[in-house]
């Protein structure tokens, strides 16, 4: 972004793009039509999308087709809901084209992914009470405190990539991401005991961020120093909460260690928007009480 750039026209196009994500967020059942978001950005029909795809790195079509899978993903790891039904809240037609698509995306079919995704190897090692290294290794490290620039999110924890979507905005369309920029969030409510309309969280990056005053509705937040549980997720986001169970419900009690009050922070190693879902990396990081 250049010295020159007009600071008043850049907060208009964020503004734009920013109702587009929400709109999109809110109505991701509806079907996607590009002049009626036009009109929501209130930009030009003929440029906006071209807009869209250089500040976000791919086309709306992709950001939607992505959302609705990654929130099938979840329903189908986390409900009981018939397999049908979720095909037909992701948006398609039939159940052979949702397995198709869905196979090619998360290189398992939707019944064998609910039955043999990663989360199930959790779930047994829950049902066995198993603390140990049976379901992944868990690593104690000493963490130094970090300075974010964030986006706050309200709302299911699933959700939390609408709030990555304007922070990654609001710093692309000023030219301030930066290659080794490292993409965390905190959690800052139990999911258990929060609803889920009311939970907490921000979506942040840490390095480089040369914002001493981060523009509305960015500001700063800081992830403490200490001692965390660390535990290395492989597979979807949508199916982590397997993970979150047995961290939380086996490995803890039998660990020896009690949990800081401090927020639960994720740190995501490879970009969901170029990764397989099935190879995405995620460093859940548990706050620990001094030895």
């Amino acid at each position: 972004m250049s010295a020159c750039a007009d600071p008043a026209s850049l907060a208009r196009y964020e503004a734009r793009l920013q109702r587009v994500i929400e709109h999109v967020h809110a109505r991701l059942d509806e079907p996607l039509d590009l002049m009626r978001l036009a009109d929501v950005a209130c930009l030009s029909p003929y440029h906006w999308h071209r807009i869209y795809h250089a500040i976000y790195g791919e086309t709306l079509a992709a950001t939607v087709k992505r959302l609705r899978l990654h929130r099938a993903a979840g329903e189908l790891a986390n409900t009981a809901l018939p397999v049908e039904r979720i095909a037909r809240h992701a948006g398609y037609p039939n159940l052979q084209s949702f397995t198709r698509i869905f196979k090619s995306v998360y290189r398992l079919p939707p019944a064998r992914y609910r039955a043999a995704g990663d989360h199930a190897t959790f779930r047994q090692a829950i049902a066995q009470a198993d603390g140990g290294h049976s379901a992944a290794e868990v690593d104690i490290r000493h963490l130094p405190a970090l300075e974010l620039v964030v986006a706050n999110h309200r709302g299911s924890y699933m959700q939390i990539g609408q709030a990555f979507d304007l922070l990654y905005g609001c710093l692309g369309a000023r030219g301030l991401l930066r290659p080794g920029m490292r993409s965390l969030a905190l959690y800052l409510d139990d999911p258990s005991a929060v609803e889920a309309a009311a939970l907490r969280s921000q979506a942040g990056v840490a390095g480089s961020v040369p914002m001493d005053a981060p523009p509305a509705p960015l500001q700063h937040a800081r992830m403490t120093a200490g001692p965390y549980a660390v535990l290395r997720h492989r597979g979807p986001y949508a199916s982590m909460n397997a993970a979150y169970r047995w961290l939380f419900g086996t490995w803890l009690p039998q660990s020896g260690h009690d949990a800081a009050d401090a927020p639960v922070v994720e740190e995501y190693l490879n970009n969901p928007r170029d990764t397989a879902p099935a190879d995405l990396l995620t460093d859940i990081c548990l706050p620990l009480k001094p030895d």
